[in-house]
């Protein structure tokens, strides 16, 4: 099996072929911290970590960096509106940012570079840029790249520059020799953040920043450079430009592109108005109930969010959740002599299988909720042995590598509720055992209306969550 990767600058799914054999270098474009992250971020977050899982689950050596956009225009509004410098406010929203990926499972990148940490390098590739005749110095101090300079503009949204510019409304700016120049350096203004430079005080354009921390941390030709389906133009397709101005050579061999979080039609976006930040989500919900719902939908489609949508993904994941504890269970309780080898080897290659189609997380679940009612078939016919369940826990734990939507084992809300259930139960069992049954009825009940099934069998007294 072998593992294809749709590639947004081919228009088609390539074979994964790195450039350093298993190593793999992988660029991701991360967020602007002005806010807090809303679910939005979260699926750009959670799709590439997923990524990043998978390709090491396949036995790469993986270096993932995420960067930071800490100064821009929205953040030093921000920060004048609250009364705050512009950097101490982006520290603020990186700290937060780090929180809430932690509660989301996110395993952080192996480098996080901040725009503000890397002026040195920004103006270095400016002046390279225009050494080689791809930038020019305006007159009020800013550095522009001349689009006109290159013969392949739009490789990544397949179209020439003439085409884009017919009909198109672009802003006027008689500082640019062409409309869609865009700025490598921003003159300062009055009052706002700034630094020196050969050309004058002033900041990085938002897209030099990502080029020069990619080529500082991970080289001038990369494996994988990654983002949202909104960052292709201009963002994406002028990194090129200004990379390969730079540094002469391919800036990445494949571009992964994720869909968009939609809200009633549109994209999830602060501009807009219509998004949900992490924090207020994670306030209903679990980190791995936001994981499986958005793992459940492939990566490259659009993905339309609602709280109903998140409570239905949240349900059939207790589903999963509560399997998994069965099997658990059965390790220590089962009588049965069949050891499910077939069956965990047929759902650990049909989740290879779905992976390396393109990444393809929903069909791996699917296929591991296939896995589930077999386990389920067989510990209702008593055939599972305590071999089998352990071969059964072991794959999904393997390919949970990946995924990270079982329970995590550590002290969260869950792992409480949990045990207080496990004391409710030893409650319930000491009011039987004085046949004060009423009592232990209202227990169970009591238990039961809050989504908890208590189950009196044969090997004891078991429960799961059913809401």
């Amino acid at each position: 099996m072998t593992l294809r990767i749709y590639n947004t600058l081919s228009k088609k799914e390539e074979e994964f072929v790195p450039l350093d054999d298993r190593k793999v270098r992988m660029y991701v474009c991360g967020v602007t911290v002005y806010d807090d992250m809303h679910m939005g971020h979260a699926r750009s977050a959670i799709v590439f970590d997923m990524i990043a899982r998978y390709l090491r689950f396949r036995g790469y050596d993986v270096t993932h960096v995420t960067n930071f956009t800490d100064v821009d225009d929205k953040i030093i509004n921000r920060a004048a509106e609250r009364g705050m410098e512009p950097l101490e406010l982006s520290a603020m929203y990186i700290e937060r940012y780090f929180e809430d990926i932690d509660r989301l499972g996110v395993q952080r990148a192996d480098a996080y570079p901040k725009a503000s940490e890397s002026i040195g390098d920004i103006i270095a590739m400016i002046q390279k840029i225009i050494d080689n005749g791809y930038g020019y110095r305006s007159e009020d101090g800013s550095v522009y790249f001349s689009v006109e300079k290159v013969e392949d503009y739009g490789r990544l949204t397949g179209q020439r520059l003439e085409d884009m510019q017919a009909g198109a409304r672009v802003e006027v700016n008689e500082m640019k020799r062409h409309p869609y120049d865009f700025a490598l350096w921003k003159a300062a203004k009055p009052g706002e953040i700034s630094w020196d430079s050969p050309w004058g005080k002033g900041r990085p354009g938002w897209h030099i920043e990502c080029s020069a921390m990619c080529t500082r941390f991970l080289g001038e030709t990369i494996d994988i450079h990654g983002g949202g389906n909104d960052l292709i133009f201009p963002h994406h397709e002028d990194e090129i430009l200004q990379s390969e101005a730079a540094n002469e050579k391919p800036l990445s061999l494949y571009w992964v592109h994720h869909g968009m979080l939609q809200v009633e039609g549109a994209k999830m976006a602060k501009s807009a108005g219509n998004f949900f930040s992490v924090r207020d989500v994670l306030k209903s919900h679990t980190g791995e109930e936001i994981r499986f719902y958005f793992l459940s939908a492939h990566y490259r489609g659009p993905q339309v969010y609602s709280p109903a949508a998140l409570e239905e993904a949240s349900a059939s994941l207790r589903r999963l959740h509560n399997a998994y504890s069965e099997l658990q269970s059965a390790i220590d309780t089962a009588k049965g002599d069949y050891d499910a080898s077939v069956e965990a080897e047929t759902f650990r290659k049909a989740f290879i299988e779905a992976m390396d189609d393109d990444l393809n997380s929903r069909a791996a679940i699917s296929a591991m909720f296939e896995l589930v009612r077999e386990a389920n078939k067989l510990l209702s016919e008593g055939r599972l042995s305590r071999k089998g369940a352990e071969n059964l826990v072991a794959v999904m734990e393997e390919v949970d590598q990946v995924f990270g939507i079982l329970p995590r084992g550590t002290a969260d809300v869950e792992d409480r509720s949990g045990e207080l259930v496990d004391l409710l139960i030893e409650v319930r069992n000491e009011l039987r055992a004085r046949k004060l049954y009423d009592l232990a009825d209202k227990v169970r009940d009591g238990l039961k209306a809050r989504g908890i099934e208590v189950q009196d069998t044969a090997e004891g007294v078991k429960w799961k969550r059913t809401a």
